[in-house]
């Protein structure tokens, strides 16, 4: 009666219990964005214009440092006669 009770397979439990993983949580969808055909050509005809206006200050900025070498130049000359 006060006796133990022996399991008939005495096996040891398990020495690490594996639990399941909560599973990843649910990503919505990302927004479908539509390009249409006037936002690319908006976006080029700016990049157009922005790389015309670069390229113009450029020359801009050359041909004034060309101007002053020259002047310079000219000052130079006149103040050595």
């Amino acid at each position: 009666m006060f006796q133990p009770k022996i399991p008939a397979n005495p096996t040891p439990p398990p020495a690490h219990v594996h639990t399941a993983a909560d599973p990843a949580p649910m990503r919505r969808p990302a927004p479908q964005i539509s390009v249409s055909t006037g936002v690319v050509a908006a976006v080029l005809v700016g990049g157009v214009v922005l790389t015309a206006l670069l390229a113009a200050v450029a020359v801009t900025a050359v041909s004034v440092a060309v101007a002053a070498v020259v002047l310079r130049s000219l000052l130079r000359d006149q103040h050595r006669r």
